[in-house]
C-alpha cells in the first residue's frame, strides 16, 4: 500500500477528487441516465448497469462463488433509502424481458390510444415518446394490488414523474423548471389513470399489468429466499417484509404499518406449527397481500438462526437442472461439515405457466430435475412447508415444489 503523498498541493488535489467524484457520479449516471435510458427500467438502480443484457444460471453461479471468495459477509440489499424502485417493482418489470413481442404490440396500441391526451408546445407532443415510455414501464410495475389504494396511488404517481422528469433533465430541471411540460405530463397520467368507461387505455393496460403482477410474485419471493440462502448476510429496508410497490424517494420512506406485519406474523407463526398444509394454501390464495413473502422470510430466518455456520461460512456448490424447463429453475446446495441446505428457485416463469396457473407439481415441471450432489444426503426437511423428503440420484422439481413453489430443504 502506497503512503498517502507527502506534496501539500498533491494531497490537496486528491482530497478534492475523493470530495468531487462520487457526487458527480450520483449526479451524472444515477440522478440522470437511470432516468433518461429507460429501456428497462428494472435495470436502472444504485449499483446496476443500465446497458446490461441478461445473463444465464452458469454466470450468475459464477459471478456468487467469486463474491463469496472475496467479499463472503457483504450485505445481500435488495431495497434500501435510496433504491430507485422498490424490490417488487422489478420484480414485475423483469418480466417485460421474457415477452419483448407483447409488449411492442401494447405500446404500438397506447401510443396510438392515447396520443390525443398529450398537450402540445409549439406543435411538439408533450411528453415526448420517452418519458412516455417511462410512464408505462412505472404504471406496470408499482399499480397497486388493493384498489382501495388507488386514489393515493395518482398523487404518488404524479409526484414522482415530476421529480422523474426533473432529474432526467430534457425539458425541466430543479434548478430550471419548465411549467408547461411539467403540467402537461400531469395531464397525460391524470387523462391515463381516468377511470370512466370510455378510457381504452385502461382496458387494454389491465390485463398485461395483472399478468405481470402475478409473474412478479414468484420474482419477488424467488428474489428474496436467494438474498437470504446465497452468501452474504441478507438486508432488508424498512416495509419489504410485504411487497414493497415503492418508487424513489420521498415515496420509499412513508411511514410503516409495523402493527400489521406483526400481526401477519404472529399468525403464521402460531398456524405453521399445527395447519401448515392449510395456511400454506391459503397464502397462495391470498397472495396479492404480501403474507406469503412475509412467511417466507420468517421461515428462512428461522434456519438461518438455528444453523448460523451452514449460511454464513458454508459452501456454495451449485447444482445441475436438466429436463423440460431446466432454463426456468435456480438450484444449489450450501454445505459446511455434515450440513447441507438446497435451494430451489423458479425464473422465466412466462416460460411455464399459463395464466392463473401456480408453479407447483409435476403437471406444471414435467420432467425438470435436480442431479443431485453425489456426497448429499437422502433424507430431507422442507422448512417451507414442514414435510419430508427422499431423494434418489435426481429429484424433480415437481415433488420438491409441490405444494409451495420455492423450496429451501435442510437435510435430516
Amino acid at each position: 500500500v502506497r503512503p498517502y503523498p507527502r506534496d501539500p498541493a498533491l494531497r490537496k488535489f486528491l482530497f478534492k477528487f475523493q470530495q468531487i467524484t462520487a457526487p458527480i457520479m450520483a449526479k451524472g449516471f444515477e440522478d440522470t441516465v437511470f432516468y433518461t435510458y429507460n429501456k428497462l427500467l428494472s435495470c436502472n438502480e444504485v449499483g446496476g448497469d443500465p446497458a446490461l443484457p441478461g445473463f444465464e444460471p452458469e454466470d450468475f453461479y459464477a459471478f456468487i462463488q467469486k463474491r463469496a471468495r472475496q467479499i463472503p459477509y457483504s450485505f445481500n440489499a435488495t431495497g434500501t433509502h435510496d433504491t430507485k424502485r422498490g424490490e417488487d417493482v422489478r420484480a414485475r418489470l423483469n418480466v417485460l424481458s421474457e415477452i419483448p413481442a407483447v409488449w411492442k404490440s401494447h405500446l404500438d396500441q397506447w401510443a396510438k390510444i392515447n396520443r390525443s391526451k398529450k398537450q402540445k408546445n409549439s406543435g411538439t407532443p408533450m411528453p415526448d415518446k420517452n418519458d412516455e415510455y417511462f410512464i408505462y414501464q412505472t404504471l406496470l410495475g408499482s399499480f397497486p394490488f388493493n384498489p382501495k389504494d388507488f386514489e393515493t396511488y395518482v398523487k404518488r404517481i404524479k409526484d414522482y414523474v415530476i421529480k422523474a422528469v426533473r432529474e432526467a433533465k430534457a425539458h425541466t430541471a430543479w434548478v430550471k423548471p419548465d411549467q408547461k411540460y411539467e403540467e402537461a405530463c400531469l395531464f397525460f397520467v391524470e387523462r391515463l389513470l381516468d377511470q370512466s368507461p370510455d378510457n381504452k387505455f385502461l382496458e387494454s393496460f389491465y390485463p398485461l399489468q395483472d399478468r405481470l403482477a402475478e409473474i412478479g410474485i414468484y420474482n419477488g419471493l424467488a428474489q428474496t429466499l436467494l438474498k437470504m440462502t446465497m452468501p452474504g448476510v441478507p438486508d432488508f429496508y424498512q416495509g419489504t417484509e410485504l411487497w414493497d410497490l415503492s418508487l424513489v424517494d420521498p415515496d420509499n420512506r412513508r411511514p410503516v404499518d409495523y402493527k400489521l406485519r406483526a400481526q401477519y406474523l404472529a399468525e403464521v407463526q402460531t398456524r405453521i406449527a399445527t395447519q401448515s398444509k392449510g395456511l400454506i394454501k391459503e397464502l397462495l390464495e391470498t397472495r396479492q397481500d404480501g403474507r406469503i413473502k412475509l412467511f417466507l422470510i420468517a421461515q428462512v430466518l428461522r434456519q438461518r438462526q438455528t444453523h448460523p455456520e451452514l449460511f454464513l461460512n458454508g459452501e456454495f456448490i451449485p447444482l445441475t437442472v436438466t429436463g423440460e424447463h431446466a432454463g426456468c429453475v435456480i438450484a444449489f446446495t450450501r454445505k459446511h461439515q455434515n450440513s447441507w441446505a438446497l435451494v430451489v428457485a423458479p425464473r422465466l416463469l412466462t416460460r411455464v405457466l399459463k395464466d392463473k396457473e401456480f408453479p407447483l407439481g409435476k403437471n406444471t415441471w414435467k420432467d425438470t430435475r435436480i442431479e443431485m450432489h453425489p456426497d448429499m444426503p437422502m433424507h430431507w426437511f422442507n422448512s417451507l412447508t414442514q414435510q419430508s423428503l427422499n431423494s434418489q440420484e435426481t429429484s424433480f422439481i415437481g415433488d420438491i415444489c409441490a405444494e409451495f413453489p420455492l423450496a429451501l430443504l435442510i437435510n435430516e
